[in-house]
Formats: C-alpha cells, sequence, structure tokens
C-alpha cells in the first residue's frame, strides 16, 4: 500500500449550529468564507456561541484528509504544530487513535482552533479561525528526511499564510519524488494568494482539489467546467467540485462527471476533506479517474450525514463495503 505524508494547520473544530445569521452578522462573518481572527475576536466568538451548545473535533483540513487516509488502511502520517494544553493533547490523541504517525511540534502558544458555524438550509459553513500554535511552523522546523519514504504529499491551501513555509515543504516533497496534492480550501485563500498558488500548482502540484468557488477565483472563470479545463493545464489531475450536484474531474484529455453518492446531509463540514482522502487513495490503487472521484464521493457523502468531520464506525462499515464494490465493478 502506498504511503501519504500531509502538512496544516494542526487545528480543534469547534461546531455550533446557528438558528440564524445574526452571529455571522456581529463579528463581521460573510457567509460561507473562511476568517482568520486574532485572540480577542476569537474569545468574543467563544463566548457568544457557548449558549448555543458546541462539539469539540480535532480538525484542519489536511489532518482531516490523513486521518481519513489512515483508516482506509494507508501508512499516513501529519506534520504540524500544537500547544502544550489540552486542545493540543485532544489533537494528537485523536490521530495517534487512527494509526497517523505525527510530527507534532510544540509552541509556547495556545493550540490553534477553528469556529465552524452552519446555518442556513443547505447546511453552508463559515469558518472563523485562531491559529495559534499553528501559525508558528515555520520553514526551519522541516527536515528533508521527513519526506522521504512517503509516496503522496497533501497540503492544505490554508497554510499558504506561511508561503515560504509551503515553499520550503514542496521542495523538500519534490526532492523526496512525492506525488504532491493541493486543497485550494478558500475562494478567499485563493483571492489573497493568486500568483503564489499558481507558482506552486505550476511548478510542484500533480493533483488539485478546488471547489466552484475556489475555481472562480484562481482561474477568473465562473463556469466551472471551463475553470477545470484551465486549472489541468497546470497539473496531472485537476478536480473541480460543484457540491450537492457532484464534481468533474480532468487528467490530459479524459473528462469524467462523477455523480453525488446518496446521502441525507445536515452538516457539510470535512466534505472537500474526506472527498480529497478517497480520490487519493483510490489513485494509490492505480484506479481509472472516475473512479477516483467516484470513491472521493462515497466517503464525502458519509461526512455530510453527521456534525463534524468525522465519520461514525457503522458508516465507515458501509463506505468500505461500498468501495469494495466499486472497485470490483472496474475488474480491480
Amino acid at each position: 500500500m502506498k504511503s501519504i505524508l500531509g502538512i496544516g494547520n494542526a487545528l480543534t473544530d469547534i461546531l455550533a449550529v446557528l438558528p440564524d445569521d445574526s452571529l455571522l452578522n456581529t463579528f463581521h462573518l460573510p457567509k460561507g468564507s473562511m476568517q482568520h481572527v486574532d485572540m480577542e475576536t476569537g474569545d468574543g466568538i467563544w463566548q457568544a456561541l457557548k449558549p448555543l451548545g458546541v462539539k469539540y473535533v480535532a480538525g484542519g483540513s489536511a489532518a482531516n484528509t490523513i486521518t481519513c487516509t489512515a483508516i482506509l488502511g494507508m501508512p499516513s502520517g501529519f506534520i504540524g504544530k500544537i500547544g502544550n494544553d489540552e486542545l493540543g493533547l485532544l489533537f494528537k490523541s485523536d490521530q495517534e487513535q487512527y494509526g497517523v504517525q505525527t510530527r507534532l511540534l510544540t509552541s509556547p502558544h495556545s493550540s490553534g482552533r477553528s469556529m465552524v458555524f452552519v446555518s442556513g438550509g443547505n447546511a453552508e459553513r463559515t469558518f472563523a479561525v485562531y491559529l495559534g500554535a499553528a501559525l508558528d511552523l515555520v520553514p526551519d522546523d522541516l527536515e528533508p528526511e521527513w519526506f522521504e519514504g512517503y509516496d503522496y504529499f497533501h497540503i492544505e491551501g490554508y497554510l499558504v499564510q506561511n508561503q515560504d513555509l509551503v515553499r520550503r515543504a514542496v521542495e523538500y516533497a519534490h526532492r523526496a519524488g512525492c506525488i504532491i496534492s493541493l486543497d485550494m480550501a478558500s475562494y478567499n485563500v485563493v483571492e489573497s494568494n493568486l500568483a503564489f498558488l499558481h507558482d506552486i500548482v505550476e511548478k510542484y502540484v500533480d493533483i488539485v482539489f478546488a471547489n466552484e468557488t475556489e475555481a472562480r477565483a484562481f482561474t477568473g472563470l465562473t463556469d466551472p467546467r471551463a475553470s477545470l479545463d484551465e486549472i489541468s493545464r497546470l497539473c496531472r489531475i485537476a478536480v473541480v467540485k460543484v457540491g450537492k450536484d457532484g464534481s468533474w474531474v480532468k487528467s490530459g484529455d479524459e473528462v469524467d462527471f462523477v455523480k453525488p453518492w446518496p446521502a441525507d446531509p445536515v452538516d457539510a463540514t470535512g466534505a472537500g476533506d474526506t472527498y480529497a482522502a478517497g480520490f487519493l487513495y483510490a489513485d494509490s490503487l492505480g484506479l481509472p479517474l472516475k473512479a477516483c472521484g467516484e470513491i472521493g464521493s462515497i466517503i464525502a457523502a458519509k461526512v455530510v450525514e453527521v456534525v463534524g468531520t468525522k465519520i461514525d464506525i457503522p458508516r465507515w462499515r458501509v463506505a468500505k463495503q461500498e468501495i469494495r464494490e466499486l472497485i470490483a465493478s472496474y475488474g480491480k
């Protein structure tokens, strides 16, 4: 089985389902966006959330993906930075219970947290992120030997708040012979780092994951299919997800539309992260392009049926059975 290493912000998700948009408006959080906040704002939001009831889940985009690849059987590792506190210990124990080989460095600052607001009939997500210790991961923390022996290297777009770190990481991964994948993460992250992301994708990245708004921000094109073509010129595989309508995948001249897997959604948090895990797992098995998208869709369909980013055991059993059946249908 091929192996995968991820790097990202080691965050604990604090999940809240909002009855309306008043809290978002109070803290000037555009619906559907990801906003970085300072400690003072983060504490203010936290105080406002407490009466609503919240759920704690170890998260972070790349960490979510890597946890899922570990559950699927890929030897998986993760690089991040935590504080010496309760949230940091929660994050570390969560990864280790799934078999992830962690390289979690320690910072004197508090562990990062991502406050996730679920609102509206389509379970749209809005993020307010206090990065804390995660922001202290710097290029000189990385060692080239950490990347050696891994077949895949997965990086989250949220990490580009430190462009030097991302560049060092992809250089080490490229030198180690890894297939490099990038999840674009958020449209406003793409808009704020457009030139840098274009440079990284053109020079280093093999697989790009983007949703509709991220693809539009990256290419300047409003049509997802046109965005797919544009992104695919820069890398081996382009994926543009169109939410509940499915996803487009392209490699070279091959283009496939992947229908969404049936689901009863309650929270879309983590859907993109788990889709990436399923896709990369299938790619590591040498499955056809469309099958990679379909396996990504199977897992994404399971995570949207739960609040948060952790699929429960019964749904994992169903997902693995569906994946086995799908692989068999391709004669593998």
